[in-house]
């Protein structure tokens, strides 16, 4: 008979298919739909070239930044043709790169046969078209292309909500008309554009504005009804006392390998950027017998973009509500400690910055053995581990031990024999010691929830027995 950690496995292997299934092929391009006389900066990423503004910091904090522009444009199904690094103070207003910069991309543009251009940052609607104006070609910044890459990725209704609710609020004030039509007035019986669209007159890009906003209400709307019940979930395990742990962390930390090697919960694992975006909650043991919920999340980036942080608020909120963060490190990375900022940065966004934080350096077997030693001095307590090979697993389930807050209370007390139930949510809920039959009922000695302690002495007490209760 199949074992629900064999049927979640099998689950994440098709899903993976799935996924690899689904890569973009050349020529053809993922449009947005359902938006008339309106382009809607659609992307189209087959051949790409990659250009960034240096401002702060080392040469190689900034080329470390385009090679993951390089992933992040990878992953979106693209093929990198090349890539551009201008020193500036700041980004040019008007072209982002500037006039002689662009015109040297232009010409790389040309001779390579690109078709779109990447920039390492958020543009302007401005410096968005002078660009364009400039190199002849689609250019598209880092938030857009996350965000093509979170629409590939969404699999459950919320997660699609999420990430077209976005897409919306960033691709709203970049819409451009074709020619001139958007500019008339579409006022009158002419016009044809129904209810709503007569009268003293209004722009057809204004009509289409008006009608996006509508749909984005409409988001607003399903996302806070689905809210309720990821909330309702949330009660659940508050009173039951179940104490809650999240894995947080840099995308393509290998979040998602250690929750599938604490539970084997059998979710989607692949090589590649915000492989994860629905959440996947867990149930796990410590050594001790502590049962505790370990959650996945979407995984951070640098500049990770503000629609996405608001629209995934939501699911954030399982992180700011935890008793614990296992905040994942890829110690492989050419800068792990860039990581390390940039996911503190969101955390402290969404609120969670004074949650209880367990760093886990993972990838040990791939990483520099140096630069794990020095990500240890730098964060105190961290556990290094490998998902790969399973080493320091049974150092960070203890670790988790000893992090968690203590909610449970030792019970000894005889229940009766019409009371089943009570000793099955012990077995459930808690961590059972001894348990024996007698004639008056099961003795049962258990570390449970507070709640439960409560019951099982009740039941105990009704039954004209004795019973104990410590911490």
């Amino acid at each position: 008979m199949t074992g629900p950690h064999e049927l979640e496995a099998g689950r994440g292997e098709l899903d993976l298919a799935d996924r690899q299934a689904l890569r973009r092929v050349a020529g053809l391009s993922t449009e947005l739909q359902d938006i008339s006389e309106v382009e809607y900066r659609a992307l189209r990423l087959e051949r790409v070239v990659l250009v960034g503004v240096w401002t702060e910091g080392t040469l190689a904090t900034a080329e470390n930044s385009l090679r993951e522009l390089s992933r992040l444009a990878e992953t979106a199904g693209s093929l990198v043709l090349d890539g551009l690094i201008q020193r500036r103070g700041k980004p040019d207003s008007a072209t982002y790169i500037g006039s002689g910069k662009a015109a040297e991309l232009a010409a790389l543009v040309a001779a390579t046969g690109a078709d779109t251009v990447v920039c390492d940052g958020e543009l302007t609607p401005s410096q968005l078209r002078r660009l364009e104006s400039v190199v002849k070609v689609k250019v598209v910044d880092r938030t857009a292309l996350i965000l093509d890459i979170f629409a590939q990725h969404a699999r459950s209704k919320e997660g699609k909500a999420q990430v077209e609710l976005a897409q919306i609020e960033y691709l709203l004030p970049r819409l451009r008309g074709w020619g001139e039509s958007l500019s008339r007035q579409a006022g009158g019986r002419l016009a044809g554009g129904g209810i709503g669209t007569r009268g003293p007159g209004e722009t057809k890009l204004e009509t289409d504005r008006r009608r996006i906003r509508a749909r984005a209400a409409k988001l607003r709307r399903q996302l806070a009804d689905m809210t309720v019940g990821r909330e309702v979930q949330r009660g659940r395990r508050r009173r039951r006392e179940i104490p809650s742990v999240v894995i947080a962390g840099y995308t393509n930390a290998g979040k998602s390998s250690l929750l599938n090697r604490l539970t084997g919960a059998g979710v989607l694992v692949d090589d590649s950027l915000f492989a994860t975006l629905d959440p996947a909650v867990r149930r796990a043991r410590t050594p001790g017998g502590r049962w505790f919920t370990l959650a996945d999340t979407v995984g951070f980036v640098r500049h990770l973009p503000h629609q996405l942080v608001e629209a995934f608020r939501s699911t954030l909120e399982e992180v700011a509500e935890a008793d614990l963060v296992l905040h994942v490190v890829d110690g492989s990375d050419a800068d792990p400690q860039a990581q390390i900022g940039a996911v503190r940065e969101v955390l402290a966004e969404i609120g969670a910055g004074e949650v209880p934080e367990l760093v886990v350096i993972n990838k040990a077997d791939a990483a520099d053995p140096l630069e794990v030693k020095s990500l240890c001095l730098r964060e105190r307590g961290a556990v290094v581990t490998s998902a790969r090979t399973g080493e320091g697993l049974d150092d960070l389930l203890h670790a988790i031990e000893a992090a968690l807050p203590c909610r449970e209370r030792r019970v000894s007390v005889v229940v009766p024999y019409d009371r089943g139930d009570l000793v099955a949510r012990a077995h459930q809920d808690g961590e059972v010691v001894s348990l024996t039959h007698g004639a008056d009922g099961t003795r049962l000695v258990a570390r449970v929830p507070a709640d439960l302690a409560a019951e099982l002495l009740a039941a105990g007490g009704r039954a004209g027995v004795t019973a104990a209760i410590g911490s």
